[in-house]
């Protein structure tokens, strides 16, 4: 954590990732501040790179069936020049949500939202035929999704004071 926030920027961050749309008035009261000091803080984690934009969370289930999958790829090879390829090939993938490099037994962690299975096929197809350098991929389709959070605790994580 920078040395720069204080309990209150990260109590302010915290109630902003819950809900992005709440007024000054309603923000300055949960993190017991007066509207004027509280918006000039926001308006420095904005300004800073805290605050990276405000989003809309959609009910993706609302509007229709669609097919959640994790995938581990393993590339070829290690160099850095095989790690920037694959992933040129993979940031023009729309289904694509969230890619992560990790530790352990494989390269890449991927997760992608589909319109079906077929529409899953055919992107690992697209991307198997772009020689973007996979040597192996195992898929996980998800059944359920029991937990989902849209916000990372961060009092817990980064109030040490």
């Amino acid at each position: 954590m920078s040395a720069k926030l204080d309990r209150i920027d990260i109590k302010i961050l915290h109630e902003l990732q819950k809900n992005g749309r709440i007024t000054n008035v309603e923000l300055a009261a949960l993190v017991h501040l007066s509207p004027s000091p509280c918006l000039m803080r926001v308006k420095r984690l904005q300004s800073e790179g805290y605050i990276q934009g405000y989003a809309a969370l959609i009910n993706i289930a609302k509007l229709g069936e669609t097919l959640t999958v994790f995938t581990e790829v393993t590339l070829k090879n290690h160099r850095q020049t095989d790690f920037a390829k694959f992933l040129k090939a993979v940031e023009s993938i729309e289904q694509l949500v969230e890619c992560h490099l990790v530790s352990g037994g494989y390269d890449y962690l991927l997760k992608f939202v589909a319109g079906g299975i077929s529409d899953y096929q055919s992107v690992m197809e697209r991307l198997t035929d772009m020689d973007a350098g996979i040597d192996k991929y195992f898929s996980f389709v998800v059944l359920k999704t029991p937990i989902v959070r849209n916000h990372i605790p961060l009092p817990t994580l980064f109030s040490r004071h």
